[in-house]
């Protein structure tokens, strides 16, 4: 059983903590990085995580769950690996097919190694040292992606005996992936799995943090039982952002064995922070640990009630997640709804010049107040250099997000730089996010310009 300290041992902690002095970079690092307390892309944009984790390492044939995740709105997701404690292993050409598949759909990639979970408490867990040289072994894949891609150390490195060696051994293992070239955003997790009940982390985050030539490391809590007070939410969150120290929620979940989280007080905190949050997970749980599954059998259309929570909930990821500036540009996200009809496919061409295209546009999910969609766009007969699709909406809805397309009015879209040429017959997707009020269900049709 995980025990809790007491708040006023949390306070009394933090208040010794603060005097801690956090130096500025020594080096700039390239990509992904953090900038007073704050992860940020490569042109200074803050980037806060809202997503979910994958268990890539145990479902890797599951390669649409990618995707599934992008249409739920999430711009980051956390991939399971594993180096060998797990089969199958995790090779220079998995990871670069993950790393791949997370920029086809436009996510941020969080890569975590799981052989360490738990490290002292179960068979044949791994050392944070050994995890650094399973990511020696894949750098191959990852050098060149920093703006993709964050490297998470370990998972939950340290059970509950001994977690007093976490501190030394994340400073020795940030040490080892600068020193072997990473010039990634690095990731830690907590121990006490992590959870970090007796304030490890939290205690020795400057001291890890300054130890790092780059200033360039990210702390992850994992939010289950142990945080199941608003006030133990708040207090621990607090108590990072006092210190201007960068802090992420890992992982947390809506049950969990040791205890029940207050997952409606850490979403909303950690929105209202401008804190990233990543819940776990998609599916596949087993165990026991059924009911943390987002979607059934990775299907995209059977949510749980858990991942109706987390995607389309209060302060849920279709509501607050932003999509990284590195894949083009998209509005803030929109909780207020607004008429819309339930679109349905449609076809329209054009013929400017003798080049063609054709727009179809699909409805590929609903819920109360919102719908996602999906719009087509083909080349004709002749190859194109771009194309531009328009439609108007008579009801009064409106598209809240959007994902592969350049969007302005009611409706506008353009091509982005990597999808605007086609060769004849080819085609390429664009997708959004909008809202309705669920009494209409009319159709315009999109007319699709080429050039």
């Amino acid at each position: 059983m995980k025990t809790k300290l007491l708040i006023a041992t949390l306070a009394a902690a933090l208040t010794a903590a603060s005097v801690f002095l956090i130096v500025a970079p020594a080096q700039a690092a390239v990509g992904l990085r953090i900038t007073n307390g704050r992860l940020v892309e490569a042109n200074g944009t803050p980037f806060i995580m809202r997503g979910t984790s994958h268990a890539h390492v145990w479902y890797q044939s599951q390669t649409s769950s990618f995707a599934n995740i992008k249409s739920l709105g999430a711009n980051t997701v956390r991939v399971v690996l594993s180096g060998g404690r797990w089969t199958p292993v995790n090779g220079v050409n998995d990871v670069r097919n993950v790393v791949s598949l997370c920029k086809t759909n436009r996510l941020i990639c969080v890569l975590e190694n799981h052989d360490t979970t738990g490290y002292g408490e179960q068979q044949n867990e791994w050392t944070l040292d050994r995890a650094v040289d399973y990511w020696i072994s894949v750098q191959a894949a990852l050098t060149g992606e920093e703006n993709y891609v964050l490297i998470n150390i370990g998972n939950e490195p340290y059970g509950n005996n001994n977690p007093s060696g976490w501190t030394q051994a994340t400073i020795n293992a940030i040490g080892r992936m600068r020193t072997a070239g990473f010039d990634h955003t690095l990731v830690v997790d907590a121990p006490n799995w992590g959870q970090d009940w007796q304030f490890i982390m939290r205690d020795n985050a400057p001291a890890v943090f300054n130890s790092d030539v780059d200033r360039n490391t990210l702390f992850s809590v994992h939010m289950y039982g142990v945080f199941n007070t608003a006030q133990e939410v708040i207090d621990y969150l607090q108590s990072f952002q006092t210190r201007g120290l960068p802090l992420i929620v890992g992982e947390f979940g809506h049950n969990h064995s040791d205890g029940d989280p207050d997952e409606d007080t850490i979403m909303a905190q950690t929105v209202q922070r401008n804190i990233g949050y990543l819940g776990w997970s998609w599916s596949g749980n087993s165990g026991g640990v059924e009911y943390l599954d987002q979607v059934t059998n990775f299907n995209v259309n059977q949510l749980t009630s858990w991942g109706q929570r987390l995607f389309n909930g209060a302060n849920g990821i279709r509501a607050t997640s932003r999509q990284a500036t590195i894949y083009g540009n998209q509005p803030s996200p929109s909780v207020s709804p607004t008429r819309s009809p339930t679109p349905s496919p449609s076809t329209s061409p054009s013929n400017p010049g003798g080049r063609t295209c054709t727009a179809t546009y699909t409805k590929t999910g609903q819920w109360q107040g919102g719908f996602q969609g999906e719009v087509r766009v083909t080349a004709g007969s002749s190859a194109i250099t771009g194309w531009r699709v328009t439609w108007t909406w008579a009801n009064g809805q409106s598209i809240t997000q959007y994902w592969g397309a350049n969007v302005s009015g009611a409706v506008t879209a353009t091509n982005l730089s990597y999808n605007g040429s086609l060769g004849a017959g080819q085609s390429t997707t664009w997708g959004f996010l909008g809202s309705w009020n669920n009494s209409v269900n009319n159709n315009p049709t999109p007319t699709c310009v080429a050039s």
